[in-house]
């Protein structure tokens, strides 16, 4: 019987099936942080358990960190609690942490993949929606909640119902300026940020095999954004040059190993969808959201949808989100002008993104008007970014290099776009005070963010190129 990439990992890590009910789904890999963790390690305690299997988890702290003065005590009071609590627990359990200080920390989604943890087949889980990143290696990958976490400490187990199936194929070649992120969100805008609730999204077609991983880590990351239990694209020889040689990778015998095994793990030919898209790779344009969902998106050379265009039943709700922006229904985005431009969050933080906005702003200066914030995704990414002189460039350029965390992609820790301001963002979500309290936000790809940071306005990449 024809299987999907999904069946096949789905059937090796179902311990038990239960009539009518969820299976017990067994977990590989458990990443952890210092938000979604703290009431769980505390659960273990009030129940007197351990953590089952510890040496499966991985933790790191990320979303509340500091980015500037790392080495100095965290500020704000309930950040350098959740991070120091981490700590604790992690010490109680025996679970290895890569926090501050430590050569491997950055956030999570980021050094995972890159130190070798996530490889093809496996089962991921973390107390974070975008875990779906990990998809990107052919893995079933997704978010769970805090008792969930709680579970999967204890257990090394989950209780999962299998999500219908979904394939999104983007075939041809893709025009000057478009990349990963301006594929995702132009896929967000056409099926909607809910379009594909109740679904596991499998990433097919030619566009997509010919991207690196670091942009397929992208389009998997923001799945969750339309509303995917998870996304993911099979392995192939891409995904093994990738992980290969990375510290905990397979070595030797194991290595040839594990890439046999790799290498069965594709959707076959005859498999079956409940639901099957096909896209246009020359139809995807520089994109850009206007509202305040990933999937109010337009290419940059659009205009925000009039008031005649929308659905009568969701006029309401799209006049609230343009109010909250201070856009006008029918007007252009390009050239829209911008406060900040933040460059970071585990969408866009990989050594891959800051060379692209490099290659883009070396030789120019950012906008006197705007502040340009970036975030390397983890210490390797930060280490990279000093040896190959992308840091120089973003100096020379007016930009700011700072330390590795989630920063300004939530407001939950000090970096927090001021009320008001509009930011043109390479994160995963625009939602109302996402970035700070009243705070505005366009996201785009890291292209069109580096042309806001050296134009001050919303502009399109391929003028420049």
């Amino acid at each position: 019987m024809a299987k999907t990439l999904f069946d096949k990992i789905w059937e090796k890590h179902v311990v038990k099936n239960i009539e009518g009910g969820p299976s017990v789904f067994y977990i590989d890999t458990h990443f952890i942080h210092e938000v979604t963790s703290p009431q769980a390690f505390k659960g273990l305690e009030k129940r007197g358990l351990q953590v089952f299997r510890p040496k499966q988890v991985v933790a790191t702290a990320d979303h509340n960190v500091p980015t500037l003065n790392q080495h100095l005590p965290i500020k704000e009071e309930l950040s350098r609690l959740q991070v120091q609590t981490l700590q604790d627990n992690c010490k109680k359990f025996g679970i290895e942490l890569y926090g501050l200080g430590h050569p491997y920390q950055g956030i999570v989604h980021v050094i995972g993949p890159e130190l070798g943890i996530t490889q093809p087949g496996m089962t991921i889980v973390c107390g974070d929606s975008h875990t779906s990143t990990h998809g990107a290696f052919g893995t079933i990958a997704f978010g769970i909640g805090t008792s969930e976490v709680e579970m999967v400490l204890a257990t090394q187990c989950l209780m999962q119902s299998k999500p219908k199936l979904m394939r999104i194929n983007v075939d041809g070649e893709l025009n000057k300026g478009v990349v990963s992120k301006d594929i995702i969100l132009y896929i967000i805008s056409k099926i909607s940020a809910s379009g594909a609730t109740g679904y596991a999204v499998e990433y097919a077609g030619s566009a997509i095999r010919n991207l690196s991983m670091e942009a397929r880590m992208t389009i998997c990351n923001m799945s969750i954004e339309m509303g995917a239990r998870c996304g993911m694209i099979a392995p192939d020889q891409t995904t093994f040059d990738y992980i290969k040689g990375r510290e905990f990778a397979p070595k030797g015998d194991a290595w040839d190993n594990a890439v046999a095994e790799w290498q069965t793990l594709y959707s076959d030919a005859d498999a079956k969808f409940d639901v099957e898209l096909n896209i246009k790779a020359e139809d995807i344009e520089p994109m850009i959201t206007y509202g305040t969902n990933p999937g109010m998106g337009i290419g940059v050379t659009g205009h925000i949808p009039a008031l005649t265009e929308i659905d009568e039943k969701e006029k309401v709700s799209y006049q609230k989100s343009l109010n909250y922006m201070g856009l006008e229904p029918g007007a252009d985005i390009k050239g829209r002008k911008v406060d900040y431009v933040f460059i970071g969050s585990c969408t866009n933080s990989r050594i891959e993104d800051l060379r692209m906005v490099a290659s883009f702003v070396k030789g120019k200066k950012k906008a006197d008007d705007v502040e340009v914030w970036v975030v390397p995704g983890s210490k390797q990414v930060e280490k990279q970014a000093i040896e190959e002189g992308i840091n120089k460039i973003f100096e020379e350029a007016g930009f700011i290099l700072r330390q590795p965390g989630c920063s300004a992609c939530l407001g939950m820790n000090e970096d927090k776009i001021p009320a008001g301001k509009y930011c043109i963002s390479t994160s995963n979500r625009n939602f109302e005070g996402r970035q700070g309290p009243n705070a505005r936000t366009f996201l785009a790809s890291p292209l069109t963010a580096a042309v806001a940071a050296v134009t001050g306005k919303v502009g399109d990449v391929r003028e420049f190129i």
